[in-house]
């Protein structure tokens, strides 16, 4: 799909976790133009290799990647990482992409989803940051629906699949349902359970996860109006988040507008026929870049209140997609000739 951009040099930094993996296979998926990879990971990975268009590529230091002055460096390798590199990339002129919360509130970085904010990058932004996986796919549902209606105020309760945490998560997981006991990530069992408990508890009762669904959503739709609380829950799921949406509009709305306005998005996919059994669910969203909704429905006490589920792979759309896909809108208007 991108046959027409020039290769360029691009570095993936953390190239051996699982987001950093899928930012291989996305590039591959997409076309992304690559003319050199620069796989990037830590010392104890230095010297491995990491296999993109079928050829193994030796994984080099965070050192040698910045001296070959890449076009554009695709981080995914943690916020402490991302506060120590990403800076120094940028003072090489190198675009960075990160994939952390290091930058996403900061005011002095742009938070983005291509389809949803794109327009506000400029030629200035060296260091661009991804939003949290949980308000990617909300936002990709939500910005059709405020254009049209204004949303107020809404409750999002997300079921979050294992991945969201890591590979140690899904090992977790894993061998919970081998019966077997060993160290785990999460303070109680996963398996056959769900935990009201996505990272660390605040003063205000809520988590750090739930908080970036409020606050993010605010930034990405430049719209510090919106005022959403969120409830975050670990499932039993290893690939995929889903997300039970209610919101109230400013406006009346139609129904058939909404779905119109929702199916016609792009990277938005209509699943809404519940009398088939036709809505979404992590199983099928399993390796995709789209975000799916549908059980779309009016409230039962608030005429301009609309309930929605979405469902996304975390690992694509949430974290290593978007990341590509900024990179691919920058080259797109002009970022690299």
């Amino acid at each position: 799909m991108n046959a027409e951009l020039s290769p360029l040099n691009v570095a993936v930094v953390g190239a051996t976790g699982m987001v950093g993996r899928t930012m291989l296979a996305v590039m591959e998926d997409r076309g992304f133009p690559v003319a050199r990879l620069l796989p990037v990971a830590s010392a104890k990975s230095v010297g491995t290799t990491v296999t993109f268009q079928g050829e193994d590529v030796e994984v080099i230091s965070m050192e040698d990647a910045l001296a070959q002055r890449p076009h554009v460096a695709l981080f995914s390798a943690g916020g402490t990482i991302s506060e120590t590199w990403a800076p120094k990339f940028a003072a090489a002129g190198i675009t960075v992409v990160d994939n952390s919360s290091a930058w996403r509130m900061s005011p002095d970085h742009k938070l983005v989803v291509p389809e949803v904010n794109g327009d506000v990058l400029t030629d200035e932004d060296l260091v661009i940051a991804n939003p949290n996986c949980t308000t990617m796919q909300l936002v990709m549902c939500l910005k059709p629906l405020h254009d049209r209606w204004r949303i107020t105020r809404g409750v999002v309760n997300t079921y979050q699949s294992v991945t969201g945490t890591g590979q140690a998560a899904v090992a977790q997981l894993e061998a919970e349902r081998s019966g077997e006991e060993g160290p785990g990530v999460y303070p109680h069992p996963i398996d056959k359970n769900c935990l009201p408990h996505c990272d660390t508890f605040q003063d205000n009762g809520y988590t750090r996860e739930e908080m970036k669904v409020h606050h993010e959503t605010k930034k990405i739709m430049g719209d510090d109006t919106i005022q959403l609380s969120c409830t975050a829950v670990r499932v039993p799921v290893v690939g995929g988040h889903s997300e039970a949406v209610y919101v109230e509009f400013a406006e009346d709305f139609d129904m058939a507008e909404v779905r119109d306005a929702l199916a016609s998005f792009p990277g938005v996919v209509l699943e809404d026929e519940p009398q088939r059994e036709v809505y979404p669910m992590p199983l099928n969203a399993h390796g995709r870049d789209e975000v799916f909704v549908g059980r779309l429905r009016r409230d039962l006490a608030h005429s301009r209140g609309l309930h929605l589920w979405i469902v996304a792979d975390n690992l694509r759309k949430g974290a290593a997609t978007n990341t590509v896909q900024i990179a691919e809108h920058l080259h797109r208007t002009g970022r690299w000739g």
